[in-house]
């Protein structure tokens, strides 16, 4: 009979399904055949239709197991093929980030100062005009603080800034713990500058404290000039010049043999040997008082350093502006 004749041909289709793909394709096939010869039944006498549909529902059976026999042999093939990993196979390069120059210099200067037994202290971004100003000695008529467009501060809401020097922690830090002190408080600071390759509108600073009794400026040098040795890993030398500063007296400039030309003069210290590193004095006995310390029997010196700028001598980066535009072919480089 025609069924006995197909009925070899449907299990083989079945059982020669190379993937689950073929399989479906299969089953769908040998599903529309039986349909095929169970509606042939209506047409044949009855004894031989009772016959025929008993052989129909046994090879309907049969079907249905070899079909989900076969379905998991073969998913169970796929699984290992998915799972099978070639160990001779060279891997992927995985291209991983590196640290951002400003990010590895301020590890570099904590890691210095803390050598030279100096806390680590962090603040706000977010200031008020006392931390900022008044308690640093910063008269109102100062032109930092004038809050038309010629000043450089970005002030909020609610009589709040977004800080313009690092030294406000200072004075946090003296509110809140007595002498002596030796800090270094790292951060970002915000000024309205006009944008150039020298100047932003945010970027880093460190502040450095130290209070103790009988301090003096040699202290200061004697420090400085041990940092800059750890942190450009050669001798520099350091030269003070008489400057002003609201919250220091005396207050001078701190300069820093160059360290392209080594001093011999070149175009980047404009043939003097000398670059400007950051300012610094012996602190003002009014800030001293603002924090209820006694200035007569405490004595201290502050300074304070651009991170942004020890960025650019370290690594010979020629504009502020690369340090904020996320080129990847610039953070590459570090």
């Amino acid at each position: 009979m025609e069924l006995e004749k197909e009925k070899e041909k449907i299990l083989r289709e079945i059982k020669e399904a190379k993937n689950l793909k073929e399989l479906e394709e299969s089953f769908k096939e040998v599903q529309n055949k039986i349909k095929t010869f169970t509606q042939k039944l209506k047409k044949i006498s009855l004894p031989q239709r009772k016959k025929l549909g008993k052989e129909i529902n046994e090879l309907k059976e049969k079907l249905e197991k070899e079909y989900l026999v076969k379905k998991e042999i073969l998913k169970e093939k796929e699984r290992k093929k998915e799972e099978f990993f070639d160990i001779t196979i060279p891997p992927k390069k995985i291209e991983i980030g590196s640290l951002h120059p400003i990010t590895l210099v301020k590890n570099k200067v904590e890691e210095v100062f803390q050598s030279l037994g100096f806390e680590i202290v962090l603040g706000p971004e977010i200031e008020d005009e006392w931390h900022n100003f008044d308690a640093l000695n910063i008269p109102s008529d100062h032109p930092a603080r004038d809050i038309l467009s010629l000043g450089k501060t970005f002030y909020l809401e609610n009589k709040k800034l977004m800080r313009t020097q690092t030294s406000s922690v200072q004075i946090r830090y003296m509110e809140k713990h007595n002498p002596p002190l030796k800090i270094v408080v790292p951060g970002k600071v915000f000024r309205k500058d006009a944008i150039d390759a020298t100047h932003e509108i945010e970027f880093w600073q460190t502040e450095g404290l130290m209070v103790d009794k009988g301090i003096s400026v040699a202290n200061f040098k004697e420090i400085m000039e041990e940092f800059l040795r750890k942190f450009f890993e050669k001798e520099m030398k350091i030269r003070l010049r008489p400057s002003y500063f609201p919250f220091t007296e005396p207050s001078f400039e701190v300069d820093i043999s160059c360290v392209i030309c080594g001093g011999s003069g070149c175009q980047t210290c404009k043939n003097t040997g000398w670059i400007e590193a950051g300012g610094a004095g012996m602190v003002h006995p009014q800030v001293f008082r603002n924090c209820k310390i006694d200035p007569k029997e405490w004595q201290g010196f502050a300074f304070g350093m651009g991170l942004t700028r020890l960025a650019m001598l370290k690594y010979k980066i020629p504009d502020i502006r690369y340090f904020n535009s996320g080129d990847l072919r610039f953070l590459k480089q570090f």
